[in-house]
């Protein structure tokens, strides 16, 4: 522990380690935790309607079963399963019937390793470090599934309120009744325009869990970061969407995830709050 606070740059690199070492266990969640979701409100159906379910039986969570090739069922082998690494010494394929193997793991991976290593370099060593890191990896994590599925998991985004007020409990990022607001406030600004919309056009224009994620990162940040994060993630939702929507990438119709932008916006104010905060007002 002495030896990252006296030399910072060990720390951040061994920082960076874990966090690629966590980006290869986020490609995980992202892949199975919807599918768990999904099968979950099945069972709860089928309960409901006393008919049987037609799933397989077979334990699927974060742990078992093992990854395999989703092409021939290899299962995948320790040294193939080293992040980045692997993906390149397999040239972005499986050892066994050579199926393209999606950059996007690798990506996710590299993404997790980098944002670690710049939230070691902004906190240093200590508790702020550990909560942002949580933050920071529960927010990639809710972000990417967030574009997969249109869905944020209670399952992320609730325990990270919580954990944002446990947090600042001791005041860590900022105190507790400011974390307190900014969690009621998160989550009934969002519920506002929600409804709001929904009576002026008959239509739902996000989901309720962009309410719960403003809730946690207004439990995280703060009530005063609130203004700053809503207008830049719906600044750059805008400016996205409608080059999306200009470029004939995006059909006009099909809703844009709100999350991500939530969870950039959220980020950024964790790294540079006080700066972003006196900008805003």
């Amino acid at each position: 522990m002495d030896y990252f606070i006296a030399e910072p740059n060990a720390g951040i690199i061994a920082t960076a380690i874990i966090g690629l070492v966590v980006g290869s266990f986020l490609n995980v969640v992202i892949y199975r935790l919807p599918i768990m979701m999904k099968r979950s409100w099945r069972r709860d159906c089928a309960e409901l309607l006393e008919t049987s379910t037609t799933h397989s039986q077979e334990r699927f969570d974060l742990l078992l079963p093992a990854s395999r090739c989703p092409n021939c069922s290899h299962a995948i082998t320790i040294l193939e399963n080293i992040p980045i690494i692997s993906y390149i010494l397999l040239r972005g394929r499986c050892s066994t019937c050579q199926q393209k193997i999606s950059i996007r793991y690798p990506i996710i991976e590299f993404v997790s390793m980098l944002l670690s290593a710049m939230v070691a370099w902004k906190f240093g060593y200590g508790w702020p470090l550990l909560g942002a890191l949580l933050l920071t990896w529960a927010l990639l994590a809710a972000s990417i599934i967030d574009l997969d599925h249109y869905l944020l998991p209670d399952n992320i985004v609730l325990p990270l309120l919580w954990l944002g007020i446990l947090f600042n409990l001791f005041g860590t990022y900022v105190d507790l009744e400011t974390s307190v607001v900014g969690a009621m406030f998160g989550y009934l600004s969002l519920w506002s325009v929600y409804w709001g919309f929904k009576l002026i056009t008959g239509k739902e224009g996000m989901g309720y869990g962009d309410f719960k994620l403003l809730a946690a990162l207004g439990a995280w940040l703060g009530w005063l970061a609130l203004p700053g994060i809503i207008f830049l993630s719906s600044l750059v939702g805008a400016v996205i969407g409608i080059s999306l929507v200009g470029l004939k990438i995006q059909n006009r119709d099909k809703p844009i995830p709100f999350g991500p932008f939530l969870a950039t916006a959220g980020w950024l104010h964790l790294m540079w709050g006080e700066y972003l905060i006196s900008l805003w007002f």
